[in-house]
């Protein structure tokens, strides 16, 4: 009987501490939930209004872009007067791609950008082919090349009359890479109040470039625009790389459909906000070039190694330190403002299960999306230490318009196979097909006129994404579950991230 007793007496003993380990768990697990009710939902639509709309255009495309490819489009087309052509172009082409867009967003309102057009238009493969080609190319190179710019600018004046070394410039960039990715994976908060901080900054250096152009043209600086198109060097390859250098200074004209569903009144606020904004970006881009043009040549200009500074030495002195100081904080800030929003579309590929579960999860403790953000910055590290500015951006526009142009071309399949979808806005069917017509040119130009392996290196890599859909979403294959599931646990353990449905809920 005492034998019986203490049996029974350990059992109750056991149940005893098996509940309060149940309890235990269910209170650790109400406090995760608690934290993670702490993380601030998604922007309700009374959030972003028309002149947010405006100014999330304008804050999102004027970055680095401007200081870098002036150089570039004039190198490809040789003279001031193709050069500002090409950019008053670009604007043109962004404002109707961004159209385009725009009869997307409100036909199928869900945030991603181009993801779920793709999956509507066309299902599931090349939405997935989309989603892997941004993960791994398109948004980390975006980021390496305004690290670089950031770099070019920030050491360019203590390198006066020569070129900075490039492992000054590599390392630079790197560091940079790496304080913006601890910022915005360690709060939200800070890096929100950076970015403010920087659009605030780039707005100025802007106006001070334009105004300073302006007062120039009025003295009768107008030399350089005599003959403008003599000595230009124009052809099909050469337009078209003179357009990926200015159209990546436009990149970000379809960040608005990233948030479509936080839009205040999107059928009114989003294509105004277009109409708006771009022209407002294209009038400044062409306004900042003339600005250029008054104080240099086309040779000076090519030889400069960083274009602003050089007219902030010319125009500004003694105060030319100005130029590089507030273009170091521009370049930044569009360095943040890409690494600040990297966590949407990874977000709404995990939800598809087209992407590791584990990069959409969100820090409990820090309420980032620091899995995707520190991913993101692993690998614009690694584009760092091979690339260059020119190369790079090539790369990238070579990859962005060929899924632009797929986008829109969904939105011209769609007028045919989906005709029961509500179209709030609907623009002319000419406007796709140029823009389709437009971007085919852009991408087929370059591989047609001056063939480079950069290219096919490029089409194959989107190409292998192939494989990884057919053999891990397709199939389901167990075996890369049995690899990942420890992986993910490991690393949910190490950065204390849960996935984004409980943060949410």
């Amino acid at each position: 009987m005492g034998e019986e007793s203490l049996r029974k007496r350990k059992g109750e003993d056991n149940r005893r501490e098996d509940g309060q380990s149940i309890q235990s768990h269910e209170h650790r697990t109400m406090n995760l939930q608690k934290q993670a009710k702490l993380f601030p939902p998604p922007p309700q639509a009374t959030c972003v209004g028309l002149i947010s709309g405006i100014c999330m255009i304008v804050g999102t495309i004027i970055g680095s872009g401007i200081f870098v490819s002036p150089k570039s489009v004039l190198a490809n087309v040789g003279a001031v007067g193709p050069c500002l052509t090409i950019w008053a172009a670009c604007g043109v082409l962004a404002t109707l791609g961004a159209l385009c867009f725009a009869e997307l967003g409100t036909m199928i309102t869900k945030s991603g950008g181009e993801y779920p057009y793709l999956m509507e238009a066309f299902g599931p493969i090349p939405a997935f082919l989309f989603s892997w080609t941004s993960l791994l190319v398109t948004k980390p190179s975006s980021f390496a090349i305004i690290c670089l710019s950031f770099a070019e600018y920030a050491s360019a004046p203590f390198y006066p009359g020569c070129d900075p070394p490039q492992v000054v410039i590599k390392c630079l960039a790197a560091a940079a890479i790496v304080v913006i990715t601890i910022v915005n994976s360690l709060s939200v908060k800070l890096a929100s109040y950076l970015q403010n901080f920087l659009t605030a900054a780039k707005m100025i250096i802007v106006t001070i470039i334009i105004v300073s152009g302006i007062v120039l043209l009025a003295q009768g600086k107008t030399e350089n625009f005599k003959d403008s198109f003599k000595d230009s060097k124009v052809s099909i390859s050469s337009i078209a790389l003179a357009f990926y250098n200015g159209l990546w200074a436009y990149d970000g004209w379809n960040q608005l459909n990233y948030i479509t569903e936080e839009l205040k009144n999107p059928y009114r606020n989003l294509p105004l906000s277009i109409i708006i904004g771009i022209p407002l970006v294209t009038v400044c881009y062409v306004l900042i070039n003339i600005s250029y043009f008054t104080v240099m040549t086309s040779t000076e200009l090519l030889q400069s190694q960083a274009v602003a500074v050089t007219f902030g030495d010319r125009v500004l002195y003694p105060a030319s330190w100005i130029v590089p100081l507030f273009v170091v904080f521009s370049t930044i800030g569009s360095a943040n403002g890409t690494c600040f929003t990297a966590g949407r579309l990874v977000y709404v590929a995990g939800r598809e299960g087209h992407m590791l579960k584990v990069l959409s999860y969100i820090s409990v403790k820090r309420l980032t999306p620091a899995p995707a953000i520190i991913f993101y910055g692993v690998i614009a590290i690694i584009y760092i230490i091979p690339g260059d500015i020119d190369t790079l951006i090539n790369y990238f526009s070579f990859a962005v318009w060929t899924f632009y142009g797929l986008t829109v071309l969904g939105l011209i399949v769609m007028r045919f196979t989906r005709k029961e979808l509500k179209r709030p806005i609907r623009i002319p069917i000419i406007i796709p097909v140029i823009v389709t017509l437009v971007s085919i040119l852009l991408v087929l130009a370059p591989i047609i006129s001056a063939p480079e392996l950069a290219y096919l290196y490029c089409v194959l890599f989107i190409l292998s994404g192939l494989i990884f859909y057919v053999l891990f979403i397709h199939f389901k294959f167990k075996w890369p579950q049995k690899i990942s599931t420890p992986i993910t646990m490991y690393l949910q353990m190490l950065l204390e991230v849960v996935p984004a449905e409980e943060v949410t809920e």
